[in-house]
């Protein structure tokens, strides 16, 4: 597990100005054990892969803004995705302790550096049941074929559902080091590495832009035959939906493109990022007029009749999010976005998924495509879309279990001999015969929700090949990227 650095010592310039240089950075890598792979376990329905549902701890140390504040004020003020009757309910069944100890009173004034600890029933959503490919591994470094849907780190939502801890539980494969990332909805190669060296090494590469990355997507309409390079600016509009736009007050950014195939409707395309913007690919293209078939964000109604070809979107930028939410939430796909109506009604907006606790580190550049969380985040220059590397410590304001409306209740673990899949599916096996253990404070156990199919879990834009000096990796091609592929 990653320690916490040690703070960082003071001292004073010539001209009487403190100085504080920058937090030591930690070389260990993304860390999860046998005691966190066993918090739950999976099952196999429908062609998804699914997460029993299990308790966890939420924590956090009080924030700056926190102190002289009331426990009730900080939850009535920036955990309002639940009621406060929520809040009173989890105090009298235990789920809250201040410092370890139970809180009976949220009326309690917190002060600085008190250590706040949430228990919740945690539900994930379904990924794919498509397994993750591993394209090589040496001593050095883990090459893998991530399938779309999978987030590569904790974040948001998802936990067990994710590529390191897929690795972890399935492969034995532990303290990874992200060299780059994947978003959640593209598929294909992804690279990591063993120690902190050779993530060192790679890095150094990173910078010095030695490494080449080949996307390949299906797109709508008759794709120009000639090369066509896009150097738009890109724009963030949401971090927490993950939504992006071109507009010249964006970052700079390159992608050449180079159509492959035409089918008479859709075409493949090969894209090749020169730099890492989030969801880069998808904006350009969707600039261009021709968005990725099955885009989630970039492909929708809510972008106006010419889909936001041209830049041309007709809404503001918060008319452009709530036509967005809208679409899918009429057609009950919100969780296709990697959000939840829990998310929506959250007070706070989340920077990006690092400030919502449940995310990890590194990457390089090219968030090009997106939503691994659903808040995605700009990064620094060298940093992908997806990526994170931090232990789990604060509250996640979007995964607080919500309360009934009858808040008297305590904890108590109910149905444990109800049946859901067999403890065989934890080693991968299909099935349904098991335990569920159901929560009284949990709305998300009283809620039916529609699972997604597998299709629509799947978005046709793949990483293809990653290359660098030392190394060159390359999946197969996906089927629909294939010539004889019918829609």
């Amino acid at each position: 597990k990653e320690e916490a650095a040690p703070a960082p010592k003071k001292r004073r310039l010539a001209g009487g100005e403190r100085y504080v240089p920058p937090p030591r950075k930690l070389s260990t890598g993304v860390s999860f054990g046998a005691e966190h792979f066993a918090e739950t376990s999976y099952y196999f329905e429908g062609g998804l892969r699914k997460v029993r549902p299990y308790y966890f701890d939420f924590r956090t140390y009080c924030k700056g803004r926190w102190v002289g504040r009331s426990l009730l004020q900080v939850f009535g003020t920036e955990f309002r995705a639940q009621p406060l009757s929520y809040y009173r309910a989890a105090a009298r069944a235990g789920r809250l302790r201040l410092n370890e100890e139970p809180v009976r009173d949220l009326d309690i004034v917190l002060k600085n550096n008190d250590f706040l600890r949430n228990t919740v029933h945690r539900h994930e959503p379904p990924v794919t049941a498509q397994p993750i490919r591993i394209l090589a591994e040496d001593e050095e470094v883990v090459v893998v074929d991530k399938p779309s849907s999978l987030p590569v780190h904790p974040c948001g939502r998802f936990r067990h559902n994710t590529v390191i801890f897929i690795l972890g539980k399935e492969h034995g494969l532990t303290e990874l080091h992200t060299l780059h990332r994947l978003d959640r909805m593209t598929s294909g190669v992804l690279m990591f590495a063993k120690t902190a060296a050779v993530s060192k090494r790679i890095d150094e590469q990173v910078r010095e832009r030695q490494l080449e990355k080949e996307y390949v997507c299906r797109v709508v309409g008759e794709f120009p035959e000639h090369e066509v390079v896009c150097e738009e600016p890109i724009l963030v509009v949401s971090y927490k939906v993950g939504v992006c736009r071109v507009d010249p007050k964006g970052k700079p950014c390159k992608t050449v493109f180079q159509r492959l195939s035409y089918n008479g409707k859709s075409s493949v395309v090969k894209c090749l990022p020169r730099t890492g913007r989030t969801h880069q690919i998808r904006v350009h293209l969707q600039y261009l007029g021709h968005p990725i078939v099955n885009d989630p964000i970039y492909n929708m109604e809510a972008w106006g009749p010419d889909r936001g070809k041209g830049g041309k979107i007709g809404k503001t930028d918060e008319e452009l999010l709530k036509a967005l939410v809208e679409e899918h939430r009429s057609k009950q796909s919100l969780e296709i976005l990697g959000i939840s109506e829990e998310d929506l009604n959250s007070g706070a907006e989340n920077k990006d998924c690092r400030d919502s606790g449940d995310c990890t580190r590194p990457s390089e550049a090219d968030s090009t495509d997106g939503n691994s969380c659903p808040a995605e985040d700009t990064k620094d220059p060298k940093r992908d879309a997806d990526d994170p590397q931090r232990d789990v410590k604060d509250i996640e304001k979007n995964d607080v279990a919500a309360c009934p409306p009858n808040s008297g209740i305590t904890l108590e673990r109910l149905d444990k001999d109800t049946e859901l899949g067999s403890r065989g599916n934890q080693d991968g096996q299909t099935g349904q015969e098991g335990r569920e253990e159901k929560d009284p404070l949990c709305v998300e156990c009283r809620m039916s929700r529609r699972d997604p199919s597998p299709q629509e879990l799947v978005m046709f834009l793949h990483a293809l090949r990653y290359k660098g000096a030392e190394f060159d990796y390359c999946s197969n091609m996906p089927e629909w990227a294939m010539d004889d592929w019918e829609e």
